[in-house]
């Protein structure tokens, strides 16, 4: 997912500060990070969860959560889904 300028029109926020701009992006991109991996970490074991943590190149990765956690993207997406709705509640705080 792209967090840009056509994300900030599509969340309704083109009329933020232009130097907030940024810093909100940033922020949502490090909390989707959080919370995609809270969920993703829910209901794995101490061991999943140390061999997930070693791994480093992306494909990798995917192979991993593909047969670790299938329901992965799911999750990605409904997360995703939450946030806007969040930031859709919350616009108005927001410019």
């Amino acid at each position: 997912m792209q967090f840009d300028e056509k994300f900030l029109a599509d969340m309704g926020l083109s009329a933020m500060p232009e130097q907030e701009k940024q810093a909100f992006l940033d922020y949502i991109q490090e909390e989707l990070e959080v919370r995609i991996g809270e969920r993703i970490a829910k209901g794995m074991t101490e061991a999943q969860l140390a061999e997930f943590d070693s791994l480093t190149d992306q494909s990798e990765i995917t192979a991993w959560l593909e047969k670790n956690r299938p329901d992965y993207r799911d999750i990605v997406t409904r997360t995703i889904a939450d946030m806007k709705d969040e930031i859709r509640a919350n616009r108005s705080k927001l410019i």
